[in-house]
């Protein structure tokens, strides 16, 4: 049996894609408009997959982003139940209002069920939700 080879990017590779999508952006638009000066259609049209690569990879960053912020909230809710958003944005590290999206996002979802209504959406806490809509119950809590 052969060995399976496991690769997983370090935050500064992450960092480095981000940086490669405005550099692709930026020599593909040079490349169109240089192709444009001299004449060269092949090289406008070049030119111009690159822009629109780049700002597909840069749509794509950003759509990861979130999942990534929905991923490290649901992680925190389901390892502490009953937490409230402001203890959710102080432990992952974001800001509040970033945290209070999270949470509308995995709520409507079904991922999540608020457990305190009628409070600011601040101090709300959330649980685990089941797939019939029944909230978790774990050991501790």
């Amino acid at each position: 049996m052969a060995p399976t080879w496991e690769v997983r990017l370090s935050d500064p590779a992450i960092r480095s894609a981000r940086f490669t999508t405005r550099a692709l952006f930026a020599l593909g638009a040079l490349n169109a408009w240089y192709g444009q000066a001299a004449g060269d259609y092949g090289a406008v049209s070049t030119g111009l997959c690159f822009c629109v690569c780049a700002a597909g990879l840069f749509g794509e960053d950003l759509l990861q982003r979130g999942y990534r912020a929905d991923r490290a909230v649901l992680a925190y809710v389901a390892a502490h139940p009953g937490a409230t958003t402001r203890q959710v944005a102080q432990a992952i590290g974001t800001p509040e209002r970033l945290a209070a999206r999270n949470f509308d996002r995995l709520t409507d979802d079904g991922l999540l069920t608020v457990t305190t209504d009628g409070v600011p959406r601040v101090l709300r806490s959330y649980r685990l939700a089941l797939a019939d809509g029944e909230l978790t119950e774990t050991s501790g809590s």
